[in-house]
């Protein structure tokens, strides 16, 4: 039985009063893609910061490829491959620049670099293009080239917080093939969305609000125990039980829009 490549119990980040995170468990297994769904301010980006080793926790356990969040940052920020949904390029630097930039970070040899470069440009579909700009790249080519930095070092993990953002539906279908193909070959996916059909995608999805984690399963297992249609159901069923407050109602306030008087 293989070691689970995420474990987090109980972990919590606090700055000052503010209790960004406040108890989130979570345990990913090896080539699992998981979700982390929730909305703006809801701690994804917080707990991702953790995992990534680049802040440590307050509170509680976290274990990432083996290693401690506390004690091994280094280590865990060696082995992973990140990606935001800024792309985490260089914009002044050209295709080919961008790809050796990163292969240099991860001290990847010349003769592999080589190699690899040719690869990820196909894979990029960035062929005739490795002189230009990225700055003038489209949004789905920087979207792609920036999975293929993430990934030049062979990471066992892959952290995409949005990766898709403002990216055309077509691009974002490709994107999500290639995450498949990742993870056919063994690498685990955690992935922070707004977009719903893409969480549907995922092998698990866990919903975060207010720093703590409400629901967690299949997206088909938790679509069926709301009893709702598709998963923005259930996002909209937990955000409006955890604010007290309906969407409806909030239209209803806008009374100017619809005529009536005050």
């Amino acid at each position: 039985m293989t070691e689970s490549v995420i474990v987090l119990d109980q972990i919590q980040k606090h700055y000052g009063d503010l209790k960004a995170v406040k108890d989130i468990s979570l345990k990913i297994e090896q080539g699992e893609i998981y979700g982390l769904l929730g909305p703006n301010g809801a701690g994804k980006s917080t707990t991702i910061k953790m995992i990534c080793g680049v802040v440590k926790p307050t509170a509680g356990k976290g274990y990432v490829l083996g290693y401690d969040v506390y004690k091994n940052s280094n280590e865990i920020k060696n082995s992973i491959g990140y990606m935001s949904q800024k792309f985490s390029l260089y914009e002044d630097l050209t295709v080919m620049e961008n790809i050796v930039f990163f292969a240099n970070i991860y001290g990847i040899n010349r003769l592999e670099t080589k190699e690899r470069i040719m690869q990820i440009v196909e894979m990029a579909g960035l062929v005739g293009r490795e002189k230009q700009l990225t700055k003038n790249l489209s949004g789905g080519w920087k979207q792609r080239l920036a999975l293929g930095c993430a990934i030049i070092h062979k990471p066992k993990l892959l952290i995409l917080d949005e990766p898709t953002a403002g990216v055309d539906p077509v691009s974002r279908r490709l994107f999500w093939e290639m995450l498949f193909e990742l993870s056919k070959q063994g690498i685990t996916i955690l992935v922070t969305t707004h977009y719903m059909d893409e969480a549907q995608s995922c092998d698990r999805v866990g919903f975060v609000f207010s720093g703590t984690k409400l629901t967690e399963g299949t997206p088909e297992g938790i679509i069926e125990s709301y009893k709702a249609k598709n998963l923005e159901d259930v996002f909209i069923q937990l955000v409006e039980r955890e604010t007290n407050t309906s969407i409806r109602h909030s239209f209803e306030n806008l009374k100017f829009i619809r005529g009536e008087a005050q």
